[in-house]
């Protein structure tokens, strides 16, 4: 296996049996609390990961502590990022966890360097921050700490509801620096959100996470992303989801269609032939050429979406008033107004960002470290 990133120069006599190349790995463990996942314990050489000068994203640095997810979400971009440690997109992405368990002591000692320019830091662009492991390994509280006490401002994009455990810490961290929350929700419908992310926190859930961080005093926005042709971008649904998603108290929404690249794209279109076969010709053409939807979908989208938005007070226009919410809320990309990354561009305003298509990549880096979306799918 290729675990360049997690590579360290001493030889560890812990090291797994039979895989003496492999510095870096402590241990692959399962545990009963954890059915089904395969944790692979590393000690990381670096925290922060450099996005490329050239990209468009809004963020100069990426933290990832976990590589693989188990939210299992059949659409997410960042599947195909497990091939290179050798892993496949599918099965492998969602139950073969990489754990970096020295994340928080490697960030500490990178912070705290003469260099170290306080710049913006994004979590979760890659794979959740807030999966199951962290209910093992609690990697999170160390970062946010690490982070406020050096005084570099950070966000966090996630599906997961464990972001409570951390509500008074990341309260407490918006008093030293600027903290931006994102909770991603791709699915409204109970059903259709069990078949394609079976390991996410229900929507309610999340948006009950919405509230909860509200009534906290921070402010959270929310990606409806991906919206899915045919199954989720009907008036009544996008109607319903932001609905809820403005009563949660969420103070912005970005609305982002799904784009299916090579890793998730196989897994997604194996589960549309099987779950909605008559919506596979459909798909074929709207992405027969590349990983985003059509520039006419986009725009039918954005005027279907643009009137919601203005109905629940979450348009730019009315800056969250229905909501008592006294500043500005978080936009979709100017010219698409409630409908974000067409092409790998970013919405504007005050939620965490999420990477746009990875640029190629020089040989012997690893994806991380190229910047790359929820990351949209974002996301």
């Amino acid at each position: 296996m290729r675990w360049e990133a997690q590579r360290i120069d001493v030889e560890d006599p812990s090291a797994l049996p039979g895989m003496p190349s492999i510095r870096g790995l402590l241990r692959s463990v399962q545990v009963p609390e954890f059915p089904g996942l395969t944790f692979h314990e590393v000690r990381a050489r670096s925290a922060l990961n450099k996005v490329p000068g050239d990209s468009a994203v809004p963020f100069p640095y990426t933290i990832n502590p976990y590589r693989g997810c188990s939210h299992s979400c059949l659409y997410c971009y960042a599947r195909r990022t497990h091939e290179w440690l050798e892993f496949d997109s599918g099965r492998d992405f969602d139950t073969q966890v990489v754990v970096k368990t020295n994340l928080a002591d490697v960030l500490g000692k990178e912070l705290t360097r003469p260099t170290w320019r306080r710049e913006h830091v994004a979590l979760g662009t890659n794979t959740d921050p807030y999966q199951r492991a962290e209910g093992r390994y609690r990697l999170m509280p160390g970062v946010i700490r690490a982070l406020a006490d050096s005084g570099t401002p950070f966000s966090i994009l996630t599906k997961g509801t464990l972001l409570r455990r951390d509500v008074s810490l990341l309260a407490e961290a918006s008093r030293q620096v600027p903290v931006g929350l994102g909770i991603s929700m791709a699915i409204w419908d109970d059903a259709l959100h069990a078949g394609l992310e079976p390991g996410v926190p229900t929507p309610r859930a999340r948006l009950d996470l919405v509230r909860t961080l509200a009534d906290a005093g921070l402010r959270c926005g929310v990606f409806l992303a991906p919206v899915l042709p045919g199954l989720t971008d009907d008036e009544a649904s996008l109607d319903a989801a932001l609905g809820a998603i403005a009563t949660a108290g969420a103070t912005g929404v970005t609305v982002i269609p799904l784009h299916l690249r090579p890793g998730a794209r196989e897994w997604f279109m194996a589960w549309l032939a099987g779950a909605h076969p008559g919506l596979v010709p459909r798909y074929e053409r709207l992405y027969a050429r590349r990983a985003y939807v059509p520039a006419e979908y986009r725009s039918w989208l954005s005027r279907r979406v643009a009137p919601l938005l203005a109905r629940h007070g979450l348009d730019r226009r009315s800056g969250g008033a229905a909501r008592q919410i006294d500043r500005p809320v978080a936009t979709a990309v100017p010219g698409d107004e409630g409908v974000g990354f067409p092409d790998g561009s970013l919405p504007t305003g005050g939620l965490p960002g999420i990477r746009p298509p990875d640029p190629p990549r020089p040989a012997g880096v690893a994806p991380e470290d190229t910047g790359g979306p929820e990351q949209l799918t974002l996301l």
